[in-house]
């Protein structure tokens, strides 16, 4: 009998891809596993819970016990757009190791909340992860959009995470990604203005520990300049968004 672990990240994509693979395999061949970084929105908890319920399946919540803060500070490095990790070791190392201790890569298939719009990550997971087989059943037709998949959880009195509401292109990490870009950092200082200055105070302090400039963001710019830029209204790109693509990202030229 074959296993299907569904990467559950407390996102819409996942909640839907564990929809499909339980609807296909059964919610008893079906496990969802949650990396948690200790760095959520409370409301992700919330959800989490209620979704896997929705699910049907049995959550696994597993965490390698640091957040992203305690790991840059560790490593002495600050995650940005190119390297991030934060989700190298929260996330991708902490799921393959579990993985690798508890399934036979001959009887288990992964899953993850890819959809069709960006198939072409997925194909190079799949290919990197190999010999294990990874599925990702939100690229099989239906083709639906993140509108449908809100509208598929109201239909089901399944709320849907709190950030989406405050605009938030994803529901990890409590609304931070060092992946993220002008337009999301904005949106975080307008919708969550304390959780913005405790990252601002977290990245000046590592500066200061490095002895280095650093920054999260492009160009050199900190969230503290990024900050007092909006505040003099200056001009910024909010449609540069980023994303969280950390699970399926590769760990070339990883700090």
């Amino acid at each position: 009998m074959m296993q299907h672990i569904v990467f559950f990240s407390g996102g819409m994509g996942s909640w839907a891809a564990a929809k499909r693979v339980v609807e296909r395999h059964g919610a008893a061949n079906t496990r969802l596993l949650f990396m948690d970084t200790r760095m959520e929105d409370e409301d992700l908890y919330r959800f989490l819970d209620e979704a896997a319920a929705n699910v049907g399946a049995p959550l696994i919540r597993i965490a390698e016990g640091r957040t992203p803060w305690e790991v840059f500070f560790d490593r002495r490095f600050l995650g940005n757009s190119r390297v991030d990790p934060c989700s190298q070791i929260l996330k991708r190392r902490l799921a393959d190791a579990w993985v690798a201790e508890h399934c036979d890569p001959a009887a288990t298939v992964c899953h993850v909340g890819i959809d069709w719009t960006e198939r072409h990550r997925f194909d190079r997971l799949a290919q990197r992860k190999l010999p294990w087989v990874y599925e990702a059943p939100m690229c099989d037709p239906p083709y639906i959009n993140r509108y449908d998949i809100l509208r598929w959880m109201k239909s089901e009195d399944l709320a849907p995470p709190r950030l989406y509401g405050m605009g938030f292109a994803h529901n990890n990490c409590g609304g931070f990604c060092v992946k993220a870009g002008q337009g999301h950092f904005a949106n975080l200082l307008r919708a969550l203005p304390e959780r913005y200055a405790w990252h601002e105070e977290n990245e000046q302090a590592l500066r200061h520990h490095l002895v280095k400039d650093v920054s999260i963001l492009k160009g050199g710019e900190t969230l503290k300049a990024l900050r007092e830029k909006i505040e003099a209204k200056g001009e910024i790109d909010l449609f540069e968004i980023g994303g969280c693509g950390c699970f399926i990202d590769d760990d070339t030229g990883a700090a």
